[in-house]
């Protein structure tokens, strides 16, 4: 980054006017991220809308080739064809991209990134940083610090998504069609209200194991962000009718031996990122409801699972516009200013 003092840094959103860059323009406000210039960048047909942030308004301007001189950070949310064109070309001007497409979060010199699990992947970027999947950030986390102690043997998933996953889009079909009409721009040939339905299906998957493109992401950016390359793991994913809020079952085997659930518990109420709400008697667990506008990671339904050896089963509940993609990506921003910072004082 081009500026000494994490305050005078200039940061830009590309994305600006989608569901997740207004929740990044939310979240840089609320967790007081320091700058001194803030743009918001968004395409042609956005130009000239104005986005409060803390108060104070920002124009929208149109995305363009010379837009990242002088930024030092760029916080994309546009897609991936965006991501693909864009994200060189400001890395070229000297900018620092964190992408939440899925453009770049497999390429081998970008590290992908979720802070309270691999922070110091984030060391090793040049010039953009990738964003993993919503639903991965949220199972990471709560992976990580069971892996830590009990080495993980398989982890079985089952997600329940929100249509929000999906942007705007995903959002008008479901509430066009539960007030009874037909949404002509979908995210889905079936229908969204009162129903569950699958993503896309993935082109590489073989025919005999096909899989969903969200299902294959998963898998594949687990490994990566754990370090565990060939870790067994076998993916559902569902769309449900919400409009925010993703919702996982996850089944855990381990190679070692398992405290009592109480000290898992524990355990994981002490991680940072996870707040446990888990008293089933009590009918007191996690929803994609209760889980929205909040940034944790939250867990509930902690029980063994004897089905297996050493088996775990938890149910794992994330904002998906927050957690698994805005404030992702702002706390990854967050270390690069840590990193300029103790950098700076080291040169003192």
């Amino acid at each position: 980054m081009r500026s000494g003092v994490t305050s005078h840094m200039v940061i830009a959103i590309v994305g600006a006017t989608g569901l997740v860059g207004r929740t990044m323009c939310a979240v840089l406000h609320e967790r007081n991220v320091q700058f001194s210039s803030l743009r918001l960048l968004a395409s042609s047909r956005s130009e000239g809308e104005v986005i409060a942030v803390g108060g104070i308004p920002y124009t929208v301007e149109s995305l363009q080739s010379d837009s990242f001189q002088g930024v030092d950070v760029a916080l994309f949310s546009a897609g991936g064809s965006i991501s693909k064109t864009y994200a060189p070309i400001a890395a070229a001007a000297g900018c620092i991209v964190i992408d939440n497409s899925s453009a770049w979060r497999m390429h081998g010199n970008v590290p992908l990134v979720v802070p309270e699990v691999n922070p110091l992947d984030v060391e090793q970027h040049h010039s953009i940083i990738a964003n993993p999947n919503c639903s991965t950030i949220q199972l990471v986390v709560a992976l990580h610090p069971l892996h830590r102690l009990f080495n993980i043997k398989r982890v079985v998933v089952s997600t329940y998504q929100s249509v929000s996953g999906a942007g705007q889009k995903g959002v008008r079909q479901l509430e066009t069609e539960i007030g009874g009409g037909t949404a002509t721009d979908r995210i889905s040939t079936h229908n969204l209200a009162y129903n569950t339905v699958f993503h896309g299906a993935d082109p590489a998957s073989p025919a005999d194991a096909p899989v969903t493109e969200e299902e294959a992401k998963i898998v594949r950016e687990t490994r990566r962000i754990l370090h565990l390359p060939e870790l067994p793991m076998a993916v559902t994913c569902v769309r449900i009718p919400v409009t925010g809020g993703h919702a996982e079952s996850v089944s855990i085997e381990f190679n070692s031996e398992l405290p009592p659930v109480e000290e898992i518990r524990a355990l994981l109420d002490s991680a940072p990122g996870i707040n446990i709400v888990d008293n089933l008697a009590a009918d007191v667990y996690p929803t994609p409801l209760s889980a929205q506008n909040t940034d944790a990671v939250h867990i509930g339904r902690i029980r063994r699972d004897t089905s297996v050896p050493h088996g775990l089963q938890m149910w794992v509940v994330a904002d998906n516009l927050r957690k698994g993609a805005a404030t992702n990506a702002v706390q990854i921003l967050e270390l690069l200013q840590k990193l300029q910072t103790v950098r700076s004082d080291n040169a003192e």
